[in-house]
């Protein structure tokens, strides 16, 4: 039993049409679903990814304006990586951003990684990686990024440690990881790859071990939660058994509709799930159409007209670029 890798990534924003301009108009990522979090159906949860929103994709977004500024520190995500398939897309991607004014710190190397830093208007920390071809995904026709420039899907992510230990060993002795080939952070810190399934792009999740350093806490800018795949019910159940052996602080298994979850948190206080690859989001509406409208799930649809009252509309507009 091993987890297949990323499934999707749970981040927070104050503005969901902010939020939408960016990932959809200056990223190039389709928005896959409008739903609602089902445990707050006061606000929206986004769902970004490929043209079919394939689990692997899927970058996914809380709109909690009153959440207040994220607070970086122990416990928390330092940065989400996304993959593009070639040096040359990086380059690419700097001239864009530049004409945009979208926040970067320039091309870097990393461990053997070339990689371009960023972060989104509310500042979000993400990185594009030269994933070297290691990802494919099914590229989303109206996307406005050039179909070989465009981002394939989750590299990896980056959690922040005060110590290795507890979670190294929860990771390896509980999830079934691999530890990879650590490097030094910018800022002098080593960071430990862990490696989960496949290994490689899409399935590692990185430590930036920081002695010391403070707890934090998720707000706008940050991330919510992580989750993993796993194929299908079985094995969630299975993966419940196990986890459940090693901390009462897991959830039941709950069924989001679009995939089944569980939820739980590492020793060192990220939030994690496991997610089923299936049904998916094709489940309620066309392939042609998704994130057209708002989804909901079949026991939140008898609360529709109350739902959508309550939900500040999301406005399109587009961001200007200064070229």
């Amino acid at each position: 039993m091993q987890l297949g890798g990323l499934h999707h990534i749970t981040a927070i924003t104050g503005n969901a049409s902010l939020n939408v301009a960016f990932y959809t108009d200056i990223l190039g990522m389709r928005l896959v679903k409008k739903t609602v979090n089902q445990d707050d159906v006061s606000a929206y949860h986004l769902f970004y990814g490929d043209e079919t929103g394939k689990p692997g994709f899927d970058l996914t977004f809380f709109d909690w304006p009153a959440a207040g500024p994220n607070h970086e520190g122990a416990g928390t995500v330092a940065t989400i990586a996304l993959g593009v398939n070639s040096r040359e897309a990086l380059d690419w991607w700097v001239q864009r951003f530049d004409s945009f004014k979208i926040s970067h710190e320039g091309i870097q190397v990393r461990n053997e990684r070339t990689v371009l830093p960023f972060q989104d208007p509310e500042g979000q920390r993400l990185e594009l990686v030269d994933a070297q071809g290691q990802l494919q995904s099914t590229y989303w026709k109206q996307s406005p990024i050039p179909a070989e420039m465009a981002i394939q899907g989750f590299y990896a992510v980056t959690l922040i440690e005060r110590d290795l230990e507890p979670t190294a060993s929860f990771l390896t002795e509980t999830l079934g990881f691999r530890q990879g080939e650590n490097y030094q952070s910018e800022e002098g810190n080593t960071v430990y790859v862990f490696e989960m399934g496949p290994g490689g792009a899409g399935a590692e999740v990185h430590l930036d071990v920081r002695q010391g350093t403070r707890g934090g806490r998720p707000g706008i800018g940050g991330v919510h939660h992580v989750a993993f795949r796993t194929p299908d019910d079985e094995e969630q159940e299975q993966w419940f058994q196990t986890i459940s052996k090693h901390t009462r602080n897991i959830s039941s298994i709950i069924d989001r509709f679009y995939f089944h979850s569980i939820y739980f948190r590492e020793p060192g206080g990220v939030l994690f799930e496991i997610a089923t690859d299936g049904p998916g989001f094709a489940t309620d509406e066309d392939l042609e159409h998704l994130g057209e409208q708002l989804a909901l799930p079949p026991f939140l649809e008898p609360h529709r007209q109350e739902i959508e009252e309550n939900l500040r509309p999301i406005v399109p507009f587009k961001l200007a670029s200064v070229r």
